[in-house]
C-alpha cells in the first residue's frame, strides 16, 4: 500500500488478535489511504465486536473515520458493563457453546443455542432477525454485516466463559427459573399432574417440582444438585441476582 502511515496500538486484551509483531506496543502500519478506521482494525484481525473507543491523536473518532498521515490511533477494548441499547439484553450462542448456554439458562439468562451446525448466515440472520447477542469463539463469524450485536468468547472453560459474560454484559440473574434443555421458562407444578412423567423412585423421593412451560419436561433437586448449586452460589455471589426456584433435571447435561 502506498497510502499514509499511521501509527497504531491496540489494548492489551486485544493483543491476541493482532499478529505477534504488534503486540508489545505501538506499531507503524501504511494504509490505502481510503480504507476506514474500522475496516484497518478488522484487517487485523481484530472483531469490530470487541473494539471500544477509537481514539486519533488523544480523540474519539467514529469507525467510519479515514487515517490520514501521522496519525496515532488507539484501539480501546469494551468499556464494562457493556451497553446494548434497543432491545432486551438476549444472548444466541453457536454451536460450540452449548455448556455456556445451559450455565447461562440455569442463572435465568434468556440464551438461545442451535445444538446442530446451522450455517454462519442463518446464525447471523437469527442474530438480527431477535436481536440477540452472538457469542462465539468464531472470528470470522464475528465479522459478518448482518449481526445485530456480538461478543467473542475469550475462554475455552466453560466456568471462565460464564465469568466473562457475567461481567462484560450484566444481565439480571434469576436462577432456577429456566429451562436449561429449550429456554423456556419454568413454572411451579403439581406433584400429582406431573406424575406420568416421573419414574417410581423420583415420585417416591421428592415432593418439589417445576416443569418448563415450552417443553414440559419436568425438574426437581436431583442427584446433581450440589454441583448446579454451587455454579449458580458463585455467580450470584459474583454478581448478583435472586435464587427463585430450586431443581434440576436429570440428564440435562450441566455435568458434563
Amino acid at each position: 500500500m502506498n497510502g499514509p502511515e499511521i501509527t497504531l496500538e491496540v489494548a492489551p486484551e486485544l493483543r491476541l488478535f493482532v499478529p505477534h509483531e504488534r503486540r508489545g506496543g505501538p506499531t507503524r502500519l501504511t494504509t490505502d489511504g481510503a480504507s476506514t478506521l474500522g475496516h484497518v482494525i478488522e484487517s487485523l484481525g481484530v472483531p469490530l465486536t470487541e473494539a471500544g473507543t477509537l481514539l486519533v491523536n488523544g480523540e474519539p473518532v467514529a469507525r467510519s473515520h479515514v487515517p490520514g498521515p501521522g496519525e496515532h490511533i488507539d484501539v480501546r477494548g469494551i468499556e464494562r458493563p457493556q451497553q446494548l441499547p434497543g432491545a432486551p439484553l438476549r444472548f444466541l450462542l453457536d454451536v460450540h457453546l452449548g455448556t455456556l448456554a445451559r450455565r447461562l439458562r440455569l442463572l435465568g439468562v434468556d440464551a438461545a443455542y442451535e445444538s446442530e451446525d446451522i450455517g454462519d448466515p442463518a446464525l447471523a440472520a437469527l442474530s438480527a432477525r431477535e436481536r440477540r447477542v452472538l457469542l462465539s469463539r468464531d472470528r470470522g463469524l464475528l465479522r459478518r454485516r448482518e449481526l445485530w450485536a456480538g461478543a467473542y468468547v475469550y475462554s475455552d472453560r466453560p466456568q471462565e466463559q460464564l465469568r466473562d459474560i457475567l461481567g462484560r454484559f450484566a444481565p439480571h440473574l434469576a436462577p432456577w427459573t429456566r429451562c436449561t434443555a429449550c429456554n423456556g421458562t419454568l413454572a411451579e407444578a403439581d406433584k400429582d399432574a406431573v406424575s406420568d412423567l416421573l419414574e417410581h423412585g423420583t415420585q417416591q423421593a421428592y415432593d418439589v417440582f417445576a416443569q418448563c412451560t415450552a417443553c414440559a419436561r419436568v425438574y426437581w433437586r436431583g442427584a446433581h444438585h450440589g454441583h448446579l448449586e454451587t455454579i449458580v452460589a458463585d455467580a450470584v455471589r459474583e454478581f448478583g441476582g435472586t435464587a427463585v426456584y430450586r431443581a434440576e433435571a436429570q440428564g440435562d447435561g450441566l455435568n458434563r
